[in-house]
């Protein structure tokens, strides 16, 4: 049995945060504005694995409370994975795209894909990071935000 999940995070770039995505933190003189540590690619995946299961969202599992101010997203997605384990699942492939245009990806990709794939207890060949621009368009070709989208594909054998 197959389960497709979709997950879409977008936060605001300001000075004095650190730019952290999928655990890594990137040297930049934004980062992302949010609750916890505002790691949108930890935010993506953790609604497009929660969907796949049919287990809620980000929101429902980690509401705005003091409890999860500034929490470490990779810790927040091993929550979310442990739940979705729980019930039987198991990632088939992760596939993410960040759009920004600033700072490029690239670098940072072999990295990021490593960080999500020890978090998720999963081979680094089934977790894929990809670097898009906005082509100056919008608040994300302004460099005012980030954006991330995640499809996961889970699987378990059938009952």
């Amino acid at each position: 049995m197959f389960r497709v999940g979709l997950g879409k995070d977008m936060h605001r770039l300001i000075p004095g945060r650190p730019f952290v995505l999928g655990g890594v933190q990137i040297p930049f003189e934004k980062g992302e504005a949010g609750h916890s540590d505002g790691d949108v690619l930890a935010h993506a995946i953790i609604d497009a694995i929660l969907g796949a299961a049919g287990l809620g969202d980000i929101g429902e599992l980690f509401p705005s409370e003091a409890k999860w101010k500034d929490a470490n997203s990779l810790e927040l997605l091993k929550i979310a994975w442990t739940m979705v384990q729980g019930e039987g699942w198991r990632i088939a492939n992760l596939d993410c795209v960040l759009c920004c245009e600033n700072p490029k990806i690239l670098p940072f990709r072999d990295k990021i894909r490593k960080s999500l794939a020890e978090t998720l207890g999963i081979g680094f060949e089934q977790v894929f990071v990809k670097g898009k621009t906005a082509e100056g368009l919008g608040p994300l070709g302004k460099g005012e935000a980030i954006e991330a989208l995640a499809i996961c594909l889970l699987e378990k054998e059938a009952l």
